[in-house]
């Protein structure tokens, strides 16, 4: 692979997230509360793979890895959990097809957990890059609708299926037999260190950290622990910026709920979160696990 020009910002969020899946992601792909921005599914592509090199994303929501992958001719492969995101990604797929994508890629219904162990085994140590984003969080801010009388708010859910990370207790428990949102995790992680490629593969996980009752949560740090207990190695962490850059100033993406909190003072002295961190993995070496 190509020595990479180091580059910890990227500025993805020139375009609002709407212009840059118009027309090239299926109207419905708007209802997905959880959607990587096209331009950072790009950006790790290019940086982190060659073309014909098979990207892989095990939570793949509407497909937007795979979209990003196949018009920058890659192969790429894409598992989802949620029936409805699973069809939708297989779409959005079809639709870059026919607007002349090079690539190819494969969108499927299956469980991340199983990654190298009953599922998708023929590309165990196959993969250049795996590109996700975990779901995370009962909800997300989705979508707004005003009324005369109140504003209504849409698609904030990723599903109602209660093993799906977005709904699994934080800490194991005596009241419930489902298992916790770290030990999935772990288990995914896992499979991801299963499916790489050992000696250049890269894991890509895109994340932000989040509020919770007005505390902020590190999930990236949380997250890098968790893939360094699963036989990754971290090997540097990028930022994503959410807003955008007009000369010198950014120009801040928040959502409307973002900034009601804010101007209503829910929140005290609440910073809006203006980037995701894009966390980078190799697989771990075994001297390294040994050090560890």
């Amino acid at each position: 692979m190509a020595e990479l020009t180091p580059l910890s910002v990227w500025p993805v969020a020139q375009q609002l997230p709407r212009e840059q899946r118009r027309d090239r992601y299926l109207p419905e792909s708007s209802a997905h509360p959880g959607k990587m921005l096209p331009a950072l599914a790009r950006e790790a592509i290019r940086r982190y793979s060659q073309p014909g090199d098979l990207v892989l994303d095990p939570m793949c929501g509407i497909g937007t890895t795979l979209v990003e992958a196949i018009h920058l001719d890659r192969r790429a492969l894409g598992v989802e959990l949620e029936p409805r995101w699973a069809s939708l990604a297989a779409g959005n797929v079809l639709r870059a097809e026919t607007q002349g994508a090079e690539g190819t890629a494969i969108a499927m219904r299956g469980d991340a957990r199983q990654l190298g162990r009953g599922l998708l085994d023929e590309f165990r140590g196959a993969c250049a890059l795996i590109l996700t984003s975990p779901p995370y969080g009962h909800s997300t801010h989705g979508h707004v609708r005003k009324h005369p009388d109140r504003v209504e708010k849409l698609n904030t859910h990723y599903s109602d299926n209660p093993n799906n990370l977005a709904h699994l207790p934080d800490r194991p428990g005596p009241r419930t037999r489902r298992p916790d949102f770290d030990s999935v995790v772990s288990e995914i992680l896992t499979g991801c260190a299963r499916m790489l490629d050992p000696k250049q593969g890269r894991l890509m996980l895109t994340v932000r950290p989040y509020r919770q009752q007005g505390a902020l949560v590190d999930l990236p740090g949380r997250l890098i622990r968790l893939a360094e207990q699963a036989g990754l190695a971290f090997a540097s962490r990028e930022v994503a910026l959410l807003c955008a850059l007009r000369g010198g100033d950014l120009v801040p993406r928040a959502s409307f709920f973002q900034l009601y909190h804010q101007r209503a003072g829910k929140i005290p002295n609440m910073l809006l979160i203006a980037h995701e961190d894009v966390l980078v993995f190799t697989v771990a070496t075994k001297a390294r696990r040994r050090s560890g």
